[in-house]
């Protein structure tokens, strides 16, 4: 039964064009293809880019957090309760007003004392700027390398300039030293990203994320498998542009950097606008489109590859929706919160009341949640 399913999987006529095989992506006349069988690297590569992660955030992220004044947050830890960490447990972090009073009864405390305890429980549950500022250091450095690397790989092609290479002599187009390693880090930090999900901050697109991360990590791997690599690199570093502002503007507004933070904000939101809603529509998604019909007539792979492209493309609407309500908010000075942030940051303020409730509202602009992993970071062929 799993033979048949292998093979009906793998069968040359849903993947490939109708005057295609297999045999045709064989190593041979000194040339060489991209194998399924390679993508197996791509699991250990994640490990080690957590390895390292957590090596640059401890011994690299953390110090310069400390130099520009970002450190890590004190909560007050509440009183030892059984009642109330029984029901935070089981029931909810938010209780409501009729439970409220229920459980000022049973735990002997007032409704302020119980308010106050689940305020104090909910804030330790949350991640401080330090942890937020690290993560975007990481990917910050990521996205700006793969941005160098990628360009350097591709600006002296002749399919960088002119999409209409991509296709020419496909499938026989000989996998290069430089695609290989720019698919594989780029599929093995997105696997490390889906490994780290339930870790990292988790923001209110956190299912857009999700499709995002899969969508892309599908399309990598099928345009691996059928030799469409040099339309994934062109989408790759599309994507990887943006994502560099991205995490700048987050470093920028932790560090409190208010008006340079909105500055680069802003030109993000250009570049955003530029590569995600006119380039990768209009150069790439038609190169995938309509090139390829001048080589061979449609089919089932051609279909499903498009089809993710587009979900990809529905995303990018979904955020540059968000990133312009944002930039609204700047030019107008009516920004009070980040369009992507959980509902829980304006309980982060509420972490801070003392004693007594009484605390000085903070009503800056808050970028913490934009990306992605992405607007995020995004990341895809992408």
């Amino acid at each position: 039964m799993l033979d048949v399913l292998y093979e009906w999987f793998w069968w040359d006529r849903i993947w490939l064009p109708g005057n295609l095989t297999w045999t045709d992506l064989e190593d041979k006349e000194g040339r060489v293809y991209a194998k399924a069988s390679h993508l197996y690297v791509v699991v250990p590569y994640a490990f080690a880019f957590l390895f390292v992660r957590h090596i640059f955030e401890r011994w690299v992220a953390t110090p310069l957090a400390a130099r520009a004044g970002i450190e890590s947050r004190v909560n007050l830890k509440p009183d030892d309760n059984a009642v109330l960490k029984l029901y935070y447990a089981t029931r909810s972090r938010n209780p409501a007003q009729a439970d409220l009073d229920g459980l000022s009864k049973k735990s002997c405390l007032s409704v302020r004392q119980v308010e106050r305890w689940f305020r104090r429980r909910r804030a330790q549950d949350r991640p401080g700027v330090l942890k937020k500022f690290t993560e975007a250091s990481w990917r910050f450095t990521f996205y700006l390398a793969s941005s160098v690397g990628g360009l350097l790989a591709l600006y002296d092609k002749e399919w960088f300039s002119d999409t209409r290479h991509v296709w020419t002599a496909f499938p026989k187009q000989s996998l290069l030293d430089s695609q290989y390693w720019y698919y594989i880090l780029e599929m093995s930090f997105y696997v490390s990203l889906l490994f780290s999900v339930f870790s990292d901050v988790k923001r209110k697109d956190f299912k857009e994320q999700m499709v995002h991360h899969a969508a892309t990590l599908v399309l990598l791997s099928f345009s691996w498998c059928v030799n469409y690599i040099r339309v994934g690199t062109l989408v790759l570093l599309v994507h990887d542009a943006s994502d560099v502002l991205l995490e700048s503007a987050k470093l920028l507004n932790y560090a409190k950097m208010e008006k340079s933070c909105q500055l680069v904000f802003v030109l993000f939101a250009l570049v955003f606008i530029i590569t995600r809603l006119v380039i990768f529509p209009f150069w790439l998604i038609h190169c995938t489109w309509v090139y390829p019909l001048h080589h061979y007539t449609a089919f089932f792979g051609y279909y499903f590859f498009n089809a993710m492209l587009l979900l990809l493309l529905g995303l990018h609407v979904f955020w540059a929706l968000l990133i312009l309500a944002m930039v609204r908010k700047f030019i107008f000075g009516t920004l009070t919160r980040d369009e992507r942030s959980d509902h829980e940051d304006d309980e982060e303020e509420e972490s801070c009341l003392t004693d007594d409730d009484v605390v000085a509202k903070n009503n800056n602009g808050c970028l913490d949640c934009l990306a992605s992993d992405n607007v995020s970071h995004y990341k895809t062929v992408h």
